[in-house]
């Protein structure tokens, strides 16, 4: 069930993050690439980030995540600061609480279609009888009821990416991250994976997509724009969930 503006008053952020700083090192040299990021994501949230390449995108979801380790600050996601937790935690935390979609669809070549989506399934303990079930329901939903068996070499592009959103949506996540999801497909392609998307966050689904598609931008409840390693502006649209936080 989607979540309406009414329905998130008086409800604390899904994700909340304050004075997120990540620094890389490179030989002697220091890069800084997130300089104390604050952000909130409502829950039933369609949230888009943009900028140019090289300004923090990436880092921020990683570090949002907890892909990635940060130097300062805290994130919390439904009531946890993750970088707070142990590495073993934070990976259980992520299983049971986050799904992934990359560029680069990131699917086992030697596994079929079924066999990569029920994964993350099975590493939180799931029966395999209850795990290909519902594997095989979530490619049915994604429109791929017939490929299950196929391996990723056996598919096009548009389909591997729909595998890879089935992967990340199995187990119900809290959030979905999505990192460049449609680069590596052709303008039709990108639309039908960018409107099952939106079908799955009309559904109640918290989507955060990092993109550098302006009209993937334009269907989202908000856009945050990075640059240099900070939020340098948002906008709500399209009845968007969240009311702005103040610029940093």
């Amino acid at each position: 069930m989607a979540v309406s503006s009414e329905d998130k008053q008086g409800l604390a952020p899904l994700v909340s993050a304050r004075g997120i700083t990540k620094t890389y090192r490179t030989g002697d040299l220091l890069v800084p690439a997130l300089k104390g990021v604050d952000l909130d994501i409502e829950a039933g949230e369609f949230l888009v980030v943009m900028g140019p390449s090289g300004n923090g995108k990436s880092t921020l979801l990683n570090c949002l995540s907890g892909l990635d380790s940060i130097d300062a600050g805290h994130v919390v996601i439904d009531g946890q600061d993750i970088h707070e937790m142990s590495d073993r935690a934070r990976t259980a935390h992520r299983a049971a609480n986050m799904g992934f979609v990359f560029q680069s669809f990131n699917l086992i070549p030697v596994l079929s279609a079924a066999e990569n989506v029920e994964l993350p399934l099975l590493a939180s303990r799931a029966k395999p009888k209850e795990a290909r079930q519902r594997a095989e329901a979530m490619l049915d939903r994604v429109g791929l009821a017939d490929r299950g068996r196929h391996r990723p070499a056996e598919l096009s592009g548009g389909e591997q990416q729909r595998v890879a959103v089935a992967r990340a949506l199995v187990t119900e996540p809290a959030v979905v991250w999505a990192d460049e999801p449609t680069g590596n497909l052709d303008s039709a392609t990108a639309g039908a994976v960018i409107e099952l998307f939106h079908e799955m966050n009309a559904a109640g689904q918290t989507m955060v997509v990092v993109t550098h598609d302006a009209a993937i931008g334009e269907t989202a409840h908000r856009v945050v724009e990075v640059r240099d390693g900070v939020i340098s502006g948002q906008k709500v649209q399209n009845g968007g969930l969240s009311s702005e936080p103040p610029a940093q």
